[in-house]
């Protein structure tokens, strides 16, 4: 297992911390319809079927990791990972 590096690089001031299903559901359709594209259109584009898009875009919780990721590359997208504010101290107590 590698180790997470411990400078982060800073991040641009317009990204947006998703926090739920929707809220990258959202972003993906977002950007979809940024690019003009229909469902059926950017499904076939990603690699994916239309039902997963549209479930996609739709908040749906359980959507398969690898094929997210097919899409948000698919339409031009990054995923970045990076450290915030611990939710818990190193004690064990919530922050």
């Amino acid at each position: 297992m590698y180790p997470l590096e411990t400078t982060m690089t800073p991040l641009p001031s317009d990204l947006t911390e998703l926090t739920s299903a929707r809220d990258l559901g959202t972003a993906i359709r977002q950007s979809r319809k940024a690019m003009s594209l229909q469902q059926a259109e950017a499904a076939l584009l990603c690699g994916v079927g239309v039902r997963f898009l549209s479930d996609l875009e739709n908040g749906k919780e359980s959507a398969r990791l690898g094929l997210v990721l097919k899409v948000i590359a698919g339409l031009g997208l990054a995923l970045v990972v990076t450290r915030k504010k611990p939710f818990w101290s190193k004690d064990g107590r919530r922050t």
